[in-house]
């Protein structure tokens, strides 16, 4: 059986950024991941969490299913400190050990130190910005794409040696249109397209 951490990065505001969403999202991967065989652990960093407690489960699980709003072009800053604190107290043990060059073997490159180099991840972003925003020269993102716009997660992963699997991201979300079953059925392609071959 796989092991897959769903990790929800949401930080409540409150009447303004509830985590509804982020809540139907986790909940619909859950499902997915559930009638697929795979085993799951939750966690949440809004209700708290503990160092060693996360450690393990990084260390327990085949992938990460990793659920974030954007908030100002980044991460929430809960999310932040979660990820310095948990991925700085793996040094050694989970996360990574170096940071990958070496003094007696100079074909050693930065960044090739991680101890994740089996584990696999996927990110899934929240946005109110729209999606014409990116990939698109003219944009706010100036041609970014959304991935791009994320780098800094994504090397996060990559410094500890985990593979990215396609990205999902949800747009307009305050929008009074909203479709929250449209996107949800777009979460299910990407989460067939991903894990179910």
């Amino acid at each position: 059986m796989k092991h897959i951490l769903l990790l929800n990065l949401h930080q409540k505001y409150e009447g303004f950024a509830n985590g509804n969403l982020t809540h139907e999202i986790l909940n619909e991967a859950k499902s997915f991941f559930l009638t697929h065989g795979y085993d799951v652990r939750e966690t949440t960093i809004d209700t708290g969490y503990d160092v060693a407690v996360e450690l393990e489960n990084f260390r327990w699980a085949d992938v990460f299913f990793v659920q974030s709003p954007v908030y100002w072009m980044g991460l929430p800053w809960l999310a932040k400190k979660y990820v310095d604190e948990v991925f700085s107290s793996g040094n050694n043990t989970v996360t990574y050990t170096s940071d990958g060059r070496s003094r007696e073997d100079p074909s050693k490159k930065y960044g090739s130190g991680g101890l994740m180099q089996e584990k696999r991840y996927m990110l899934s972003f929240t946005y109110n910005c729209p999606i014409s925003e990116f990939d698109n020269p003219k944009g706010f993102f100036e041609g970014m794409s959304v991935d791009h716009a994320n780098i800094a997660l994504h090397k996060l992963f990559q410094f500890c040696g985990a593979q990215p699997l396609k990205s999902y991201s949800v747009h307009d979300v305050y929008k009074s249109d909203f479709d929250l079953n449209k996107a949800l059925l777009e979460l299910q392609t990407t989460l067939e397209e991903n894990f179910a071959s």
